[in-house]
């Protein structure tokens, strides 16, 4: 079948749903939002912490958020990206509070604010200890009662639809590749339908799932930024993967784990070995509110000095009751596994948590293939630099939806629909018998990327990656020529693309920068 939208939305986080109700106020065309399962299977639910930005202008300013984004980012960080995300904050707040998010408050009606690693003063927004699940709900809320925005819930965005497609040849030294919209696979009817666009939007979020341990869902498997690249667009930065430090070690639950929100640690909670010995002072004299990547590299480096498989998080010094206020979800699921966090240490273990890169795109969103914006965590729009500080992610997502919905509202009646484009062909292939196959390839690529693609790397073990991924990588595509397009071979690609992005551009830098640790290089002149 063919669907024509006039914006394409491929995802349905913070990013897709804020971009979806800021074109639908202007009435300017046909919106629909791809799901790959439901409207509230995101990263962005999964997100504790906060949102961060300035409020509380006594003692808070913009320079601060500025200076403290730079500095988590190693000064790799985009200025303008920077000075755009920074400023633009206090309106989208507004804007998510108008759309009925609900952010904690204290007595006096000011926003109840709470400090991270990494930042100089409390601007972190939130809704106890499950901030995301709140911004998640309001937008949906909102998205579901406007009658402008299709919702496709349980679609697969197999590819972007470009010149390609039209059998022109596509490579990344072509100049003016454009997006026609997308081939999209319907479970139901298990065929790929072609959907026509003005304008698409990628989405997609995290590729977490591409590590034997993430915080992310099992669905963040890098999609966007594998279609993308597939189609010859611009991808920077992918070998910036963020390890979240503070992951609930609880056996079997690896994707996703459980995260200990970086709140804890500002509420004053410590880092200790499992005999009570703190070590965070060996690292960093922020101890344990050090910017992410310090924390995580301080955790794994003692963890295999000692031979443990976890540290320990420490909250028992705080007022129970107090905590049981401020993480009441925290508390409810460490309770679930019998482990009273006002009586007894929190386990944790670093996981892979955020793609710092990804897809390139201007301060409006755009990409390098026009009429193809990226929002969210599958762009790379230089605000994070090679870090991210803590809770600047929804931000981002929420302010560059309102660039790019601006952008692409002002230029959408210049675009047409490229009625040539041929509908998927699937002829001559045939139904998958071999799911073990799939299954064992992603086990694969799980182990692959956390041995030798994690917080700390040589050429030896990113070489032996990418030996082994070009072996998966050669074997998946000659099984997808062959069967039928499904959701498991199609995200068994994705995560080979992209753990492939992220082993090159790992390969590519030769020194320690941000979050890319390697034993081989030096660290630059930042860290020395």
């Amino acid at each position: 079948m063919i669907f024509e939208y006039d914006y394409l939305i491929i995802g349905s986080g913070v990013a897709g749903m804020s971009y979806a109700l800021k074109v639908a106020r202007k009435h300017t065309g046909k919106i629909c939002i791809i799901c790959k399962t439901t409207l509230d299977e995101a990263n962005t639910k999964f997100a504790q912490g906060g949102i961060a930005s300035v409020t509380d202008t006594i003692v808070d300013n913009f320079d601060k958020h500025i200076e403290d984004t730079m500095i988590a980012g190693d000064y790799i960080s985009d200025p303008a990206a920077v000075k755009q995300v920074v400023e633009m904050a206090p309106s989208q707040i507004k804007e998510l509070v108008e759309w009925g998010v609900k952010f904690d408050k204290k007595p006096s009606g000011m926003f109840d604010l709470h400090r991270e690693g990494g930042h100089s003063e409390f601007r972190i927004l939130h809704h106890a200890d499950d901030t995301g699940r709140e911004i998640q709900r309001g937008l949906m809320e909102a998205v579901r009662q406007n009658p402008y925005i299709d919702i496709k819930e349980n679609h697969f965005a197999v590819e972007i639809i470009t010149q390609h497609h039209l059998g022109v040849e596509v490579t990344r030294r072509t100049p003016d590749i454009e997006c026609y919209g997308a081939y999209v696979l319907n479970p139901k009817t298990k065929k790929v339908d072609t959907y026509l666009s003005k304008v698409t939007v990628m989405c997609t979020g995290g590729c977490g799932a591409v590590y034997e341990t993430t915080t992310n869902p099992i669905i963040a498997t890098g999609d966007g930024e594998a279609m993308v690249y597939r189609a010859k667009g611009t991808v920077k930065d992918m070998e910036f993967v963020q390890f979240h430090p503070t992951a609930l070690y609880h056996q079997g639950e690896t994707h996703p784990a459980y995260l200990i929100t970086e709140a804890m640690r500002g509420y004053g909670g410590i880092l200790r070995l499992p005999d009570g010995s703190s070590f965070m002072e060996k690292y960093d004299k922020r101890l344990s509110l050090a910017p992410r990547d310090i924390v995580a590299r301080a955790i794994d480096k003692e963890m295999k000095k000692h031979g443990i498989d976890h540290v320990c998080l420490d909250v028992t010094h705080k007022d129970p009751e107090e905590t049981k206020r401020h993480f009441p979800n925290i508390y409810k699921k460490c309770l679930s596994i019998g482990i009273d966090i006002t009586k007894e240490y929190i386990p944790v273990r670093p996981a892979a948590h955020y793609m710092c890169g990804g897809i390139l795109v201007d301060t409006d969103g755009c990409s390098s293939i026009k009429r193809l914006y990226a929002l969210g965590e599958c762009s790379c729009t230089g605000l994070h630099g090679g870090n991210r500080l803590a809770s600047n992610s929804l931000i981002e997502a929420v302010v560059y939806a309102e660039t790019a919905a601006q952008h692409s509202m002002k230029h959408i009646g210049e675009y047409e629909f490229n009625h040539e484009v041929p509908e998927w062909n699937d002829e001559g292939t045939m139904t998958n018998e071999e799911k073990v196959l799939i299954t064992q390839s992603v086990k694969e690529v799980g182990e692959i990327m956390a041995n030798y693609v994690g917080i700390v790397r040589s050429d030896l073990r990113l070489k032996r990656a990418w030996t082994r991924l070009d072996v998966l990588y050669e074997e998946t595509e000659a099984l997808f020529k062959r069967v039928h397009a499904t959701k498991d071979i199609c995200e068994l690609r994705n995560m080979i693309n992209t753990a492939y992005l992220i082993t090159r551009f790992a390969i590519e830098r030769k020194e320690c920068r941000g979050l890319h640790f390697t034993t081989d290089y030096k660290l630059h002149a930042y860290d020395e």
